[in-house]
């Protein structure tokens, strides 16, 4: 086996664990929830915690691999994943899992990103494109194992070993990485401490803010206090980035009119798809009796239509352009997840499964466009700014469209005068996420006709990336 292809299986096992583990957890939330005590929409906590924890560090996974080396950073963040995973299966409380499914997000945060890293620096420009490929297999793989795997646990045996299951892998993840991957180090400059420190404090304080003012775990002036404290970091952050030499975050990438749309529009579509994972198995299993293995059998369709469609992706935006693809396709997708409320208890498993294959289909195209169009402007020094960027803002979306949906969810409750659990009111929920998504369309609307096309492959190569001229402010 040569040497890139190996890296990319060693990376791969830490994709495969990560991914395997979030899918697998989102459909045992009620078991876990009557184990613990506490309400399952609560548990939404867990979600976010995990989400939230990839956003706060994943822009200084780059720093650390090169301040420490890939290999000793690699090693140390399937070491703080596995021991997030084991304080995930001795949790004995909604507090106790909260807390360490955030410690479990500070290893995630750093083996993906570190471990592409170490791919792009070592493997041959000729060898790179196959040797990325291998890292996409555990990405469209995981997905379809985590429901049904994590239902059949809960359904036979105790949700904890959810968990566990993570132990072995990484363990063998941990020698691989010690034995092959090699321990690059980079010169850096100084980390930005402040810009650290304002990010996560106002990314970690808002959206603890905003999840828990649903009445779980502390009080709503305690929540409404952290928010506000939240936004005002945030606000202090943008501050320090124009004004320090080397900001953690550069926000003058968002003057690039594709990365824009592509983070922001982007953003706005992943917050209806973020709250799915969360909403689905709950009404399958509390609206319709569905048992967590039946539920996991049916929620991974979705997963089947996202592998299917990244066979196709690559000919439709050649065809289409990104334009087209990203604004059409962003109403057909939201169309979609809003057309989940319409289940009934009734409604027969094949058309589940055949709307939550179309629905992958549609959420694939628009995943992969946008992680594309991204970059179609950004020159190559600022790539590892942009990816860093655009991954804060995708995590913290997906955790936003968690609390978003936990809300509509509550708010249906109560305007209808029942419980949050009864099938109804899941389609509000669905709608109001649905609709979210859906003003994605407007952002991608606005792009150029041309935007992307070289990378959609309809425009002769050559065409020089600039940088965009410094009289721009940001997001102008």
């Amino acid at each position: 086996m040569n040497a890139g292809r190996r890296l990319s299986l060693i990376v791969a096992c830490a994709l495969f664990i990560e991914n395997m583990d979030s899918t697998a957890i989102a459909t045992s939330l009620p078991a876990i929830a009557a184990d613990l005590g506490t309400e399952p929409i609560a548990l939404k906590l867990a979600l976010t915690a995990y989400l939230l924890s990839l956003a706060v560090f994943i822009p200084i996974s780059g720093w650390v691999a090169d301040r420490f080396g890939a290999r000793s950073t690699f090693m140390a963040a399937i070491a703080v994943f596995l021991l997030g995973s084991l304080a995930c299966a001795a949790s004995s409380s909604l507090e106790q899992l909260v807390a360490a499914r955030f410690v479990q997000g500070m290893g995630g945060a750093l083996m993906v990103p570190v471990g592409r890293l170490v791919l792009l620096r070592t493997v041959p420009k000729n060898e790179l494109v196959q040797a990325l490929s291998w890292l996409t297999i555990p990405a469209l793989v995981a997905p379809m194992i985590g429901p049904p795997l994590g239902g059949l646990i809960s359904t036979y045996g105790d949700w904890r070993w959810i968990f566990l299951i993570n132990i072995p892998m990484g363990l063998l993840g941990i020698f691989l990485a010690r034995r092959y991957i090699p321990d690059l180090r980079e010169a850096v400059p100084p980390l930005d401490w402040r810009g650290f420190a304002l990010s996560g404090l106002g990314l970690a304080l808002a959206l603890f803010g905003f999840s828990t003012l649903g009445r779980h775990m502390v009080s709503t002036s305690l929540a409404a206090s952290c928010l506000v404290l939240g936004l005002a970091a945030m606000a202090g952050y943008v501050w320090h980035a124009r004004v320090h030499p080397h900001p953690l975050i550069d926000l003058n990438l968002f003057r690039h009119h594709t990365f824009r749309a592509g983070v922001l529009g982007g953003a706005l579509f992943r917050i209806g798809i973020g709250a799915t994972p969360f909403l689905l198995p709950l009404m399958l299993q509390l609206g319709f009796g569905l048992t967590a293995l039946q539920s996991g059998l049916l929620t991974f369709a979705s997963a089947m239509g996202a592998m299917f469609m990244k066979t196709l992706a690559a000919s439709v935006l050649k065809r289409l352009g990104f334009r087209r693809v990203l604004w059409v396709n962003a109403l057909l997708a939201s169309a979609m997840l809003a057309g989940f409320g319409l289940f009934t208890v009734d409604t027969p498993h094949w058309l589940i499964i055949g709307v939550l294959v179309v629905s992958g289909c549609f959420r694939s195209l628009q995943f992969t466009s946008l992680n594309a169009i991204s970059y179609a402007e950004v020159a190559s020094p600022k790539m590892g700014q942009a990816s860093s960027l655009s991954g804060m803002a995708q995590q913290f979306s997906l955790a936003l469209g968690v609390a978003i949906g936990g809300y509509g969810l509550q708010l249906a409750g109560e305007i209808t005068g029942t419980s949050y659990t009864d099938a109804g009111n899941f389609s509000w929920a669905f709608l109001l996420v649905g609709l979210v998504s859906a003003t994605s369309a407007w952002v991608m609307f606005r792009l150029p006709a041309d935007a992307g096309q070289e990378m959609a492959g309809r425009a002769e190569a050559g065409h020089e990336v600039t940088e965009p001229k410094a009289a721009q402010r940001p997001g102008t």
